[in-house]
């Protein structure tokens, strides 16, 4: 029998951060995961990218994290919102000598740094190419038996999992959910001239078309796209060549960035909300995908995770200083309210811009640049969604400030 003060399901990106940021507290974990890690750090695996907001950054840096991942970032300097090609926009420029909005990794990036850090740390038992085939949450602990014959225990279960989290289900956590009937179109691509850091949103009744600033490559300067469209177009636009997809991307970007190619391989997902009732269990917390997802309208996904990391781990680590029990009630009560209120804003408000933004005509295109236009001349209020956009809002955990907790 082996014991740790966590067992964490899944060692995804939300995963293995909540890992190393208890192992820098002292605390101990093993993780289990049964993904190969030879496929998930393949350079094909995932050409997805995410949107660190600088809240988030900070925990990076205070981990070691973000000195693994220097030079493969690109600063969000600034974001441009636009309703279609219409004119008026609003414009998120924080002052020159600010930190920027975010910074852009790839995820394989991410993934890479991440495990090593796992790797690398003391507190951490990465068990990959593992699966859990029985898991006991009793009144004295947890319980987890592997297919690899070998019996673990702790105090506290903590799944990240992902959005159809096994052991969210088997705890019987209501669960809202619904799907949008849109898909996501990702890609990274080549273009003629500079994004200058910008980060651009540009929206339409099917979704918003997201050109995320990457840095350059061999073959010049880099975006990635994030391109949502009815499910029924998908099909069809996946099926086109490279120069027919980049035609029609260069259409929906007003060509502004000039001559588009080369384009990386597309790939697509379904897009759905889910918001679980209570995160958290008798000896169980949830964290991360098997919480909540999102719409990625705003690019909050990954860092709502990373969120519930910086929150666990401080209230954790309280609990440890305090000689209670990791899997006491009282502990999970606290982590459930101090996250409770933040996923449910943000689920809500991206929710009902998707569907602001999704409403057709020239009646609510006017209404909708009206919006904006008025955002961008109220600055407590532009103030307020710069702050959504790097993370900063309600009570920040230590770890979002870029200290231990």
């Amino acid at each position: 029998m082996q014991q740790a003060d966590v067992l964490i399901l899944g060692g995804g990106l939300v995963g293995s951060t909540l890992a190393v940021a208890l192992a820098a507290h002292g605390l101990t974990a093993i993780v289990i995961d049964p993904a190969d890690p030879a496929v998930i750090l393949a350079p094909g695996f995932d050409g997805r990218a995410s949107a660190i907001a600088s809240a988030s950054h900070r925990m990076f840096e205070a981990l070691g994290i973000a000195q693994q991942l220097e030079g493969k970032g690109c600063p969000i300097r600034a974001i441009r919102a636009t309703d279609g090609l219409a004119p008026g926009a609003l414009d998120f420029v924080p002052d020159a000598d600010a930190p920027p909005l975010g910074v852009m990794y790839e995820n394989k990036a991410i993934r890479r740094a991440l495990l090593e850090a796992a790797e690398a740390a003391p507190g951490v038992d990465l068990r990959m190419r593992t699966r859990a085939v029985s898991v006991d949450r009793g009144p004295n602990g947890v319980t987890v038996v592997t297919d690899k014959g070998d019996t673990l225990t702790a105090p506290l279960l903590i799944a990240a999992e992902g959005r159809n989290s096994p052991t969210r289900e088997a705890a019987r956590i209501r669960v809202a959910r619904w799907s949008y009937d849109h898909v996501a179109m990702i890609a990274t691509l080549n273009h003629e001239h500079s994004h200058e850091n910008v980060a651009y949103e540009i929206f339409y009744p099917a979704g918003p078309f997201a050109i995320l600033p990457m840095n350059d490559d061999a073959n010049g300067h880099r975006s990635a796209i994030v391109w949502t469209v009815d499910a029924k177009d998908a099909p069809g636009l996946l099926k086109l060549s490279d120069r027919g997809w980049l035609a029609e991307a260069s259409k929906r970007m007003g060509g502004f960035l000039g001559r588009l190619g080369p384009l990386s391989p597309r790939s697509s997902y379904p897009l759905g909300f889910h918001h679980a009732a209570t995160i958290t269990a008798d000896r169980l917390a949830l964290v991360g995908d098997a919480a909540h997802g999102i719409h990625p309208i705003a690019g909050q996904g990954l860092n709502l995770g990373l969120r519930d990391v910086a929150a666990l781990v401080e209230v954790l680590v309280e609990g440890k200083r305090l000689g209670m029990d990791l899997g006491d009630p009282h502990l999970l009560k606290r982590y459930g309210h101090w996250r409770g209120l933040d996923t449910l804003a943000v689920a809500t408000a991206t929710d009902g811009l998707t569907r602001l933004f999704g409403i057709p005509g020239k009646t609510a295109s006017a209404v909708r640049r009206f919006g904006l236009s008025a955002v961008d001349r109220i600055p407590p209020l532009k103030a307020r969604f710069m702050a959504e956009a790097r993370g900063e809002t309600g009570q920040l955990p230590k770890l979002l400030q870029g200290e231990l907790a």
